[in-house]
């Protein structure tokens, strides 16, 4: 059994994102909870919030069952690219340099081991 979370618009770029992914993916959820905890970044509350949220999903899915959270795993993780907010930067002899502000889409979904 499987369930899935989605978080939408992040702001957060996807490439930051995709480096803390990348430690996640395929681990079970305390652990992947518990090294989201200690890694410095800050886009590190989402993904964690996203992969609690799965798993909550999952129990709501299938209340007569009892799951262990030792037994769930991080079975897909993916950070999709989200739209750009495009702003402007003023620079010397009244030029403007562009600055864009990234924003990220993440999908988890946990799947219970049998």
């Amino acid at each position: 059994m499987e369930a899935r979370a989605i978080r939408k618009y992040i702001p957060s770029s996807p490439r930051k994102m995709r480096r803390i992914v990348n430690v996640v993916r395929g681990q079970s959820v305390p652990e992947a909870l518990n090294i989201l905890h200690f890694l410095p970044h800050a886009a590190t509350r989402p993904v964690s919030l996203a992969i609690r949220s799965a798993v909550h999903n999952l129990m709501d899915k299938n209340p007569d069952e009892r799951f262990d959270e030792n037994d769930l795993f991080v079975k897909e993780i993916r950070v999709d690219e989200g739209p750009v907010l495009k702003r402007i930067r003023p620079a010397a002899r009244g030029r403007a340099h562009p600055i864009r502000k990234r924003m990220s889409h993440l999908t988890v979904t946990v799947q219970a081991e049998i």
